[in-house]
């Protein structure tokens, strides 16, 4: 029986997952994404190793990161301020654009 529930969870969790990515828009956080490029790269790659390549990661991870950085959850001097004024649609956005990429 708990097998069972926990496969029902895990399939739920999926199609939410696929449901956030396929609402967001790529393009629509591309065009929000010119303050990160000078940090994490112009494609998501950061030529700096201090900060992080966000190219090809989840865009659940991503997401989640974002919202902590703007609510204050996650402390950081330049990623607060810089998260502080998206909206949870300019999140999800720009989470599908960065993996969207290699």
């Amino acid at each position: 029986m708990k097998r069972q529930i926990l496969t029902v969870l895990s399939a739920v969790a999926l199609v939410a997952a696929s449901n956030m990515a396929s609402a967001a828009d790529i393009a629509a956080g591309k065009a929000k994404t010119a303050m990160c490029a000078g940090c994490h790269g112009v494609k998501g790659i950061s030529m700096a190793p201090v900060n992080p390549n966000l190219a090809g990661q989840k865009a659940l991870y991503l997401a989640m990161q974002l919202k902590a950085f703007r609510s204050g959850d996650r402390k950081n001097p330049t990623m607060n301020p810089m998260a502080k004024g998206l909206s949870d649609a300019d999140i999800e956005n720009i989470a599908a654009y960065y993996a969207s990429l290699k």
